[in-house]
């Protein structure tokens, strides 16, 4: 139900890419709630493609269900669904895109997390939500993006108790849980925001 073209040029490497634009070190924290969070406090909101449009999936879905077989009223019910899933995929992949080309175009090095993002799909509680913010496209689109701009990029360690250690003092909150947005360091007193922390 679209066009596709293609165009195929021979060019030298890097030719249609800018340069950076600055020469930051930033830390990068994804995160459910807000998509990115960065060391300099900066937090990205998600577009979440799949939550806004859960509802009106679950109704197109429900009347191509109810549709005979073989009939032309089930194949338009058909391409109906599969404009919605197409819309959701794309809005998605657009903005991971303009997200991870602002972060190595600005930044001459970028900290990320090694996140097991197969594993933390098998959360049934999470896994939509990780599903909606394409976790795994980030990382791969990030690993090349960063190749491109000469940015380097730092991948933390997939056990580093980023979001329980205070980034002032280094105190370690070992009773922080999931369900705590902030936290107050006993050492330094410090509020923070659990995702810019772990970011920084």
């Amino acid at each position: 139900d679209r066009w596709y073209v293609s165009v195929q040029v021979d060019v030298t490497d890097g030719q249609f890419y800018r340069k950076r634009d600055s020469h930051n070190v930033i830390g990068v924290d994804l995160g459910i709630k807000s998509a990115a969070a960065f060391s300099d406090g900066t937090v990205v909101e998600a577009p979440k493609p799949l939550a806004k449009c859960l509802r009106r999936l679950r109704v197109r879905s429900r009347r191509l269900s109810r549709k005979v077989k073989g009939s032309n009223n089930r194949r338009k019910s058909s391409l109906r669904l599969a404009r919605l899933h197409a819309r959701i995929a794309n809005v998605r992949t657009d903005f991971v895109h303009k997200l991870t080309t602002r972060i190595c175009r600005e930044n001459q090095t970028v900290v990320i997390e090694d996140l097991n993002v197969r594993g933390m799909s098998k959360n049934e509680r999470l896994s939509r939500a990780i599903s909606d913010a394409g976790f795994g496209m980030f990382r791969q689109q990030i690993e090349y993006k960063c190749e491109r701009y000469g940015t380097r990029l730092v991948v933390a360690d997939r056990w580093y108790p980023s979001s329980k250690l205070c980034s002032v003092c280094g105190w370690k909150n070992e009773a922080l849980t999931l369900e705590d947005r902030v936290w107050d360091c006993q050492l330094c007193k410090t509020h923070h925001d659990r995702d810019v922390n772990a970011a920084r």
